[in-house]
C-alpha cells in the first residue's frame, strides 16, 4: 500500500518533511534534473519520509540535518527537535512556524511563471512577501513532490503565534452573540480536525467517543469536508481549508488499482486517514502517513465521482472567500483541476452529453438505483465546469481544454432544463406521449412509456412549482425527487430561473414531506416493498425512510439555505434551520434520521457527525451574513445559450432548439 509521510513536528510549531508517492505520468516527464545516482536514492526510499538512521534518540536526516525524536501525547502527533547544520532558522527566530521542506534538492531547477504550461516542469508561484516552489524530481518513476515554502533573502518564512483554529467562533455571526448551541457546535467541530505533522488538514466524518467500530467514520471524506471547510472559511479560518486542497492534491497522482486495473489518472480519493507509525521500528519515534481510499476499501468498490468534483468547487470557493488566488494559479493546481478534467471529459460512446456513472459513486454511496445519469452528478459536474473556466489560466496548453469547457455547459445546461424538468404541464404531456417514435422530429425522443409515470406523484404533484428528476435514460425516467441535485441545480444555476424558483415553489407546498420534524429528505419517496427489494438489493441499511431510501439528513441545510438565498427566499431557510436547531444539540447531532417524517434518529447514525454540526454552522452564518453566499453560488449565464454547438445545420439537418430555450428564458425573466 503506498504512504505519504512526513516525520514530526517542531515543539513550538510544527516543522515537517513530506515525500509523496506518484504514480507515472507524462506531465512529470521532463524532470530529469537528478543525475542517475540521486534518481536511484529516492527510488529506493520511495515509500519512506526520509533517509533517516535512527540510533537511540538521534535521527540522522541527510548529511546536513540532526533531529531529536520523542513521542508526542496527542494522537497523529509526534515531535522533533532540529539542528540544522546550515542554520535555517533566520537570526532573532522565536516561535516561528515550519514549513514543508525537503533538503538537498537540484538547485539549478528553472523557474517559470504561473502561466506556463501544466505540461512545463517545475514553476514558482510569486507573490508580494515570498514564494512558494514546487520540485519534482528525477523523471517519471522517481515521484516526490517536494514543497518548499521560502521567504526572499531568508530561512524558512516565520509566522506570527496564531491559533490554528482558535478564532473568535462568532466572528462569522456579525455583532451577535453566539448562543450555547452555536458554541457546542464549535467546540464539536474543532475536535474533529485531523492533524497532520502538526498542522490541520481537515475534519473525520464523526467523532463519536462511545462508538467502538468506527469503520471508515474516523477518516477525512473530501464530501463531508465541504461544509466544515466552509464554516471555517465564513469564520476567517483558512489554514485547515488551504491545507486540505494541497494535500488532497498531493494524494490524486498516487497509484491507484483494484485487481491488477487502475482508474484514471485524475480522480481524487474518497477519503484518507492520518496514520502515526513507529519510525522504522523505534517505538519512541513516530511518524505521519496518509492512506488514502479510492474505492479499494469501499463498499461496493465504487471510485468516488463526486469528490473531483467537490475539490474544484471548495477551491474556487476558498479563492472567493479569502481573495488568496494564488493558490489556483500555482502549477500543481492546475495540473489537478486538468487531470480531473480531462477524466470527466473524456470521449465515450454516450450520445449525451451528461456524466454516465454507476451507482454508489456520489453522496448516495449504496445501491438505490441511480446508476446512469443521476441529477446529484450533474449538478456538480456543471458547477465544477463553470469554476475550472474562472480558475484555469488561458494559455496555448489550455486553451483546447477551455473551449471544450465552455461547448460541454452549453450541451449540459440545455439537456437538463430540456429534458430532466417536470411540472404539471409536462407530466400532463409525457402521460400522453407517442411511443416507438423514429424520426428526428420525435416529441418523445427517448421513448418514454406513460405508465411510467408513479401513481404516487400524480396525487402529489402541486398545481405550482416543479423539479429536476433524479435520472433520465433511453425508455426510463426516475421521478424520485433528489434533494441535493434540486438544490445543487439552483445554487450553480444549471436550472433556468423559473425552474429554479419552481424547485422552491415545490419544497414549501409539499414541506410536511420534505422537510416535516428534521429537514431535509435526501430523496423522496422511499422504495417500499418489491421495489426496495429489486432495486436495493434488499439492503437491510436503506430500508423504508432510512438512511438514503427517504431518510432526513440535516447537512443538506448549508445547500438549501444558499439555494433560498440565492432566490431571495431566506425566510424558507430560516424556518428549516429555526426547526433543526431545536432537536440537533438534545439528539447529539446524528447522521440522519429515520421514519417519514424524521422523527427518529436513524437506526444506523453515527452520533456527533462532523458534516451535520458544520452545516448548522455554515448555515447560520450565511443566514447572519447573506451577502458572503454571493461568494458561492453562480448567476445565469447567457452566453451559454448563444450558440448551438452541435452543428447540426451544417449536415442539412435541423438545428436544435437551445435558440428557441434562451428566447423563452428571456422573455419570461421581462
Amino acid at each position: 500500500m503506498n504512504t505519504s509521510s512526513c516525520i514530526g513536528v517542531s515543539t513550538m510549531k510544527p516543522y515537517c518533511r513530506i515525500l509523496i508517492s506518484y504514480k507515472s505520468s507524462s506531465i512529470f516527464s521532463n524532470f530529469n534534473n537528478l543525475s542517475k545516482s540521486q534518481t536511484k536514492q529516492f527510488n529506493s526510499r520511495r515509500l519512506r519520509s526520509c533517509d533517516s538512521h535512527i540510533t537511540g534518540h538521534i535521527g540522522v536526516i541527510e548529511s546536513n540535518r540532526r533531529c531529536f525524536i520523542v513521542s508526542g501525547s496527542n494522537w497523529g502527533r509526534s515531535k522533533v527537535f532540529l539542528d540544522h547544520v546550515d542554520k535555517i532558522w533566520s537570526s532573532g527566530s522565536g516561535r516561528g512556524r515550519g514549513s514543508l521542506v525537503i533538503s538537498h534538492v537540484s538547485s539549478d531547477l528553472r523557474n517559470l511563471s504561473t502561466t506556463t504550461s501544466v505540461d512545463s516542469a517545475t514553476a514558482n508561484v510569486v507573490n508580494e512577501k515570498g514564494f512558494e516552489r514546487i520540485y519534482i524530481q528525477g523523471g517519471l518513476n522517481v515521484k516526490p513532490l517536494v514543497i518548499e515554502k521560502v521567504e526572499a533573502g531568508h530561512g524558512l518564512v516565520q509566522e506570527e503565534e496564531s491559533s490554528r483554529v482558535g478564532l473568535d467562533d462568532s466572528k462569522g455571526l456579525g455583532e451577535r452573540k453566539a448562543s450555547e448551541i452555536e458554541e457546542e457546535a464549535w467546540r464539536l467541530l474543532r475536535n474533529a480536525v485531523v492533524s497532520y505533522c502538526g498542522n490541520p488538514v481537515g475534519t473525520v466524518a464523526a467523532n463519536d467517543p462511545v462508538d467502538k467500530q468506527p469503520l471508515n467514520y474516523d477518516q477525512v471524506f473530501i464530501r463531508d469536508f465541504v461544509p466544515s471547510a466552509l464554516a471555517f472559511l465564513l469564520n476567517g479560518e483558512e489554514e485547515i481549508v488551504k491545507n486540505f486542497l494541497l494535500h488532497t492534491l498531493q494524494l490524486q497522482s498516487w497509484e491507484k488499482t483494484v485487481d491488477c486495473y487502475s482508474p484514471g489518472q485524475g480522480l481524487m480519493p474518497a477519503s484518507f486517514k492520518v496514520r502515526t507509525v513507529p519510525l522504522d521500528g523505534n517505538e519512541e519515534a513516530f511518524e505521519d502517513v496518509l492512506d488514502p481510499d479510492f474505492g479499494e476499501s469501499a463498499i461496493g468498490r465504487v471510485a468516488p465521482v463526486d469528490s473531483g468534483l467537490w475539490w474544484i468547487i471548495l477551491l474556487r470557493a476558498y479563492g472567493k472567500i479569502t481573495g488568496d488566488y494564488a493558490l489556483q494559479e500555482r502549477v500543481d493546481v492546475q495540473t489537478g483541476i486538468r487531470l480531473i478534467l480531462n477524466l470527466c471529459l473524456a470521449d465515450g460512446f454516450d450520445m449525451f452529453p451528461t456524466l454516465l456513472v454507476t451507482d454508489g459513486s456520489c453522496m448516495i454511496d449504496r445501491r438505490m438505483g441511480i446508476h446512469g445519469h443521476p441529477l446529484e452528478i450533474q449538478a456538480l459536474f456543471y458547477s465544477a465546469l463553470r469554476s475550472s473556466r474562472e480558475m484555469l489560466i488561458i494559455n496555448d496548453g489550455t486553451k483546447n481544454l477551455v473551449a471544450a469547457i465552455n461547448n460541454r455547459l452549453s450541451a449540459l445546461s440545455f439537456h437538463i432544463r430540456e429534458y430532466y424538468w417536470v411540472d404539471m404541464k409536462k407530466i400532463n404531456e409525457i402521460y400522453r406521449y407517442k411511443t416507438e417514435e423514429y424520426s428526428m422530429d420525435a416529441t418523445n425522443k427517448f421513448n418514454i412509456y406513460p405508465d411510467q409515470i408513479p401513481s404516487w406523484l400524480v396525487d402529489w404533484f402541486p398545481e405550482e412549482g416543479g423539479y429536476l428528476i433524479g435520472n433520465l435514460q433511453p425508455a426510463h425516467m426516475d421521478f424520485r425527487f433528489f434533494t441535493l441535485g434540486n438544490l445543487w441545480a439552483i445554487v450553480s444555476s444549471l436550472g433556468t430561473p423559473q425552474q429554479n424558483d419552481g424547485i422552491l415553489n415545490l419544497i414549501e407546498a409539499k414541506w410536511d414531506d420534505l422537510v416535516a420534524q428534521m429537514p431535509l429528505k435526501i430523496c423522496y419517496p422511499a422504495l417500499e416493498y418489491e421495489e426496495w427489494r429489486i432495486i436495493t438489493g434488499s439492503d437491510p441499511k436503506n430500508t423504508p425512510w432510512s438512511y438514503h431510501n427517504g431518510g432526513s439528513w440535516p447537512t443538506l441545510l448549508w445547500q438549501f439555505t444558499l439555494a433560498c438565498i440565492k432566490m431571495g427566499r431566506p425566510e424558507l431557510a430560516q424556518k428549516a434551520v429555526s426547526l433543526a436547531e431545536k432537536r440537533l444539540s438534545a439528539d447529539q447531532w446524528p447522521e440522519y434520521y429515520d421514519t417519514r417524517s424524521g422523527r427518529f434518529i436513524g437506526k444506523q447514525s453515527r452520533l456527533f457527525q462532523t458534516w451535520t454540526i458544520a452545516g448548522f454552522l455554515a448555515s447560520k452564518m450565511l443566514l447572519e451574513n447573506p451577502e458572503k453566499a454571493s461568494f458561492l453560488f453562480w448567476e445565469e449565464d447567457y452566453e451559454l445559450l448563444e450558440t448551438c454547438v452541435c452543428a447540426l445545420n451544417k449536415s442539412g439537418r435541423k438545428k436544435c432548439s437551445r435558440f428557441a430555450a434562451r428566447s423563452q428564458i428571456l422573455s419570461n425573466e421581462k
